[in-house]
């Protein structure tokens, strides 16, 4: 019988694509890619998100089963990342009193930290929580356990998204009957294999320009400080071109073929004429003007996206990625009309990786994301090994692994980047629940000690209990003359 593979699967659901991947963890800190998949997606999966849970689970079947005979193994499990337009942050403050000279404990962090997550947006889920900083009466320091204070504020960016989005992204596992193994924050599984430790700390933009939608992810002194899901991306480009009258496969390969992000009025030809087809061709300052309009678009809404407080102060620039990123001259484009002057692409992952395959030997910046959830996965996802001869009996044989589980982790255990399981979900419901019971009891006994002396004070100052005590003291006087 074959020795038991180790492994780690990934998927990435995007707008144009469903992409499975399987590789190895070696030593040396490098990836070997095992096995890749893609699959179409278009018609199911838009903008990120799901909106046809049949087709999608349909799609998650393919991909497995295809991972599977590439791999001639069965796989218990998959990582997932989680992207899509409705996903966005929002700041929240949570602030704590403590008596004078209080030392500031860990326990103290973490009910701010749980309270911040027992928020209700309406409609919305909170996925994943980045810690700002801690102002510890008027310092603000990014770990304040063992600092002196009277006053205590946390300082929290929740990732916010549409309950019913990410309900429908898990109904698809299950429908599909796919055991998930973490579920990522795409943007940050992205982020953590494309920019350096200097560009985080320093302050700097990632600009993931996708086919259906731009994300953008702000991060300063190493922490995330914003993220936004712009819904706009390369495809409204090939569509803008389609607007002159043609097949959008002809005007994705027009776009892949002629396009440019950024010309210079007097590199313009206006001579110069783009076939459409064999009888019919367009201007090429016409085809620029509209590859243009729709780029700069993008761009004022990449800048848009960018707070304020930390526009003048990315010293690490922009660094863009994903398929859009390939597109001529997008860093001039970037440059002109967002006014930072340092912009690179990240064409490819900063982990070494070893494969086969020529779309991920490429290094066209559309793997990034696939290969970071692969990256950031942590558990063997192989099973039994699969006979690629098809002999049923020897597979029947063989007893399945179990899926690797991870030990049980507090909340606050739980990394930036990482959305909690479901099992996670029903843990932090019962304590939440167990919480509000405890509170709700030591309430009503604190009511029912009140009730008890207030009964007591009745008792005593009642008219009967004044004449006896009046009476006693009546006898006691009496008693004593004599």
């Amino acid at each position: 019988m074959p020795e038991q593979k180790d492994f780690i699967v990934a998927i990435e659901l995007g707008s144009s694509k469903m992409t499975g991947i399987a590789g190895q963890k070696r030593p040396d800190g490098s990836i070997s890619v095992l096995a890749l998949v893609r699959e179409d997606s278009s018609s199911f999966i838009r903008k990120g998100v799901v909106y046809n849970i049949d087709k999608t689970a349909q799609c998650l079947t393919n991909v497995i089963k295809k991972l599977e005979t590439q791999l001639q193994t069965r796989i218990t499990q998959v990582f997932v990342g989680v992207g899509g337009q409705s996903i966005r942050s929002v700041k929240n403050t949570i602030v704590k009193d403590l008596p004078a000279d209080t030392i500031i404990t860990q326990d103290m962090v973490v009910e701010l930290m749980d309270e911040n997550r027992g928020l209700d947006y309406p409609d919305q889920k909170i996925l994943d929580v980045a810690e700002q900083e801690y102002r510890v009466d008027t310092q603000l320091q990014m770990d304040p356990v063992g600092i002196r204070a009277n006053r205590l504020e946390g300082n929290f960016l929740n990732i916010l998204e549409r309950k019913s989005f990410f309900q429908n992204l898990n109904r698809c596992f299950e429908t599909a009957n796919i055991r998930v193994a973490e579920m990522y924050l795409a943007p940050l599984a992205l982020a953590n294999v494309v920019l350096t430790e200097a560009e985080k700390r320093s302050g700097c933009a990632l600009v993931d320009i996708g086919a259906d939608t731009t994300t953008v992810s702000v991060f300063s002194k190493n922490v995330l400080r914003h993220l936004a899901v712009i819904p706009l991306g390369s495809n409204n480009v090939t569509k803008d071109i389609a607007s002159l009258q043609m097949e959008e496969s002809d005007a994705e390969q027009m776009k892949l073929r002629y396009a440019s992000a950024y010309t210079d009025n007097n590199e313009i030809d206006p001579d110069q004429k783009y076939s459409i087809d064999q009888d019919r061709q367009v201007e090429s300052r016409r085809f620029i003007e509209i590859v243009e309009a729709r780029v700069e678009e993008i761009i004022e809404n990449v800048r848009y996206q960018i707070p304020d407080e930390y526009y003048d102060k990315l010293l690490g620039g922009i660094i863009l990625t994903g398929g859009g990123s390939n597109m001529k001259n997008i860093e001039k484009a970037f440059v002109k009309y967002t006014h930072i002057e340092k912009v690179r692409v990240a064409k490819f992952v900063t982990v070494s990786i070893n494969s086969s395959h020529e779309q991920i030997k490429s290094k066209n910046a559309m793997f990034n994301t696939v290969l970071g959830l692969l990256i950031k996965g942590d558990l063997n996802c192989a099973g039994i090994y699969l006979d690629p001869n098809g002999n049923l009996f020897e597979e029947h044989e063989q007893v399945q692994q179990p899926a690797q589980e991870r030990k049980p982790r507090q909340l606050h255990e739980i990394e930036t980047g990482t959305i909690r399981t479901a099992q996670e979900e029903e843990k932090a419901a019962e304590e939440a629940r167990r919480k509000k019971e405890e509170e709700e009891r030591l309430r009503r006994e604190e009511e029912e000690r009140e009730a008890e002396e207030e009964r007591r004070r009745k008792k005593e100052n009642s008219w009967f209990n004044k004449f006896k005590k009046n009476l006693t003291k009546f006898g006691k006087d009496i008693v004593s003359e004599e």
